[in-house]
């Protein structure tokens, strides 16, 4: 079958020819119509994700659409290594049928970043409507969906930190404001979702920490969910002891995969009775290396 093809940690992925895969009695074979090049799928591929355990040769891609032997449409994945969803044919884990209000590259395209703030605040932080979110990097895919998602879920106010302020506003955002230490001092929120780590976090974190030692602080939830502006910060012992802060990670690995997958079914029917805002580009799967580091949404098509 034909196939992107990971040799090298160190090259983009080629498109060749790649063993047919052969399920075993757990899994179910896909003929995959859409797979999208998430920023994991590009992590795990280059081999910085720390869920990198494949050596190559391997077929990267997470999840996708596609269908079943008897033609049921599905959204899949948890495909067994070395087989992902960049082929024409893959093993999936896991399959459920898809919502006809979603077409396949939407689908293949937006699950795997809007999962990065439903599943946070639906399973990480137990977010109850009402409460208010502020999102740290607002401006990339996954941020402007949470926007939307913390909106849609019933957040009192939505504050996103980042670029474009008219955009943003147009999703959903009560406030923009800029990664700024007085800026997040103005914006109290009860839950955090961050995207960039690295010297915003650090800025933001400092915001919260409170100085004396008769002020009264309130419960900040911390959702640590991607690291795009660098993989460390340097984290103060005061802010943890000085403030209501805590501190959470959400990502494969702090959530078990059952409740992701049950999650993951409850917003793919979410978007197609209402869709969301999300911009994406469909492209051959035959142009994987050519296009591979593309900064569009991308999702390959076989």
């Amino acid at each position: 079958m034909n196939a992107a093809i990971v040799d090298s940690f160190d090259a983009p992925p080629r498109y060749g020819s790649f063993e047919d895969p052969i399920p075993n009695g757990k899994e179910q074979l896909v003929n995959v119509t859409a797979a999208g090049l998430h920023r994991i799928v590009k992590a795990l591929a280059n081999g910085t994700h720390y869920g990198s355990t494949t050596k190559p040769p391997f077929i990267p891609g997470l999840d996708g659409v596609g269908r079943l032997s008897d033609g049921t449409r599905v959204y899949f994945g948890a495909s067994r290594s070395p087989f992902g969803s960049f082929a024409e044919r893959t093993v999936a884990g896991f399959t459920f049928r898809l919502p006809d209000g979603l077409d396949d590259a939407t689908a293949a395209g937006i699950a795997n970043p809007a999962m990065s703030s439903w599943a946070a605040l639906k399973l990480r932080t137990q977010f109850v409507p009402g409460e208010s979110v502020l999102i740290l990097g607002a401006t990339g895919v996954a941020g402007r969906l949470a926007i939307q998602i913390a909106k849609r879920l019933g957040a009192k106010r939505v504050v996103a930190a980042g670029r474009d302020p008219e955009g943003l506003a147009e999703l959903g955002a009560d406030a923009v404001i800029p990664i700024d230490r007085d800026a997040f001092r103005s914006e109290r929120c009860d839950i955090i979702l961050d995207y960039l780590w690295g010297p915003p976090a650090e800025i933001l974190i400092d915001a919260i920490s409170q100085k004396g030692l008769q002020q009264t602080t309130s419960r900040v939830r911390y959702l640590q969910i991607g690291s795009a502006a660098g993989p460390k910060i340097s984290f103060a012992a005061e802010a943890l002891r000085s403030s209501g802060l805590e501190m959470y990670g959400s990502g494969f690995g702090s959530v078990p995969i059952e409740k992701i997958l049950a999650s993951v079914g409850e917003f793919l029917v979410e978007a197609s009775s209402k869709p969301f805002k999300f911009r994406l580009k469909a492209v051959p799967l035959r142009e994987v290396e050519t296009l591979w580091n593309d900064q569009e949404r991308l999702v390959f098509q076989p």
